[in-house]
């Protein structure tokens, strides 16, 4: 079964039903472990700083919009750990599970920003595409 696998999250709710996915997965096996991945965008972190008064604030805001997640994993008896990274979205979530391996990634459909992913391109397509490995995406 999977013994590692790689939930990339932004705080949205397709990030929680897709933490929802990943447990029923994790739940399969005694030794699963959760690599949780939010990733700081370089495009957003800008604004945040403007508008953070330290860099503790910051990092706070951050875990707070993860928390809803951590508190699904920390229930369920899952054996997580976060890793916050810093970069654009898409190329930093395949990079990262590209290099560590993973047995499976799973991801949201939609993060925060409908509006920009329409234009752009989602990160989730494009993390489906570039991962060397199972991907599930969830809406």
């Amino acid at each position: 079964m999977y013994k590692r696998i790689l939930l990339a999250v932004d705080g949205s709710k397709h990030s929680l039903r897709a933490t929802e996915e990943a447990i029923k997965i994790a739940s399969f096996t005694n030794d699963c472990a959760i690599d949780l991945v939010f990733v700081a965008d370089y495009a957003k972190a800008k604004n945040e700083v403007l508008h953070a008064q330290s860099q503790e604030e910051l990092t706070l805001a951050r875990r707070q919009r993860l928390l809803p997640i951590e508190e699904q994993l920390k229930a369920n008896n899952i054996n997580y750990q976060l890793n916050i990274l810093h970069g654009e979205p898409a190329p930093t979530i395949v990079d990262y599970a590209n290099k560590e391996n993973f047995d499976m990634t799973i991801i949201g459909s939609r993060g925060l920003n409908s509006l920009q992913e329409m234009v752009l391109g989602s990160v989730s397509h494009k993390v489906v595409k570039r991962v060397n490995g199972p991907v599930l995406i969830v809406k």
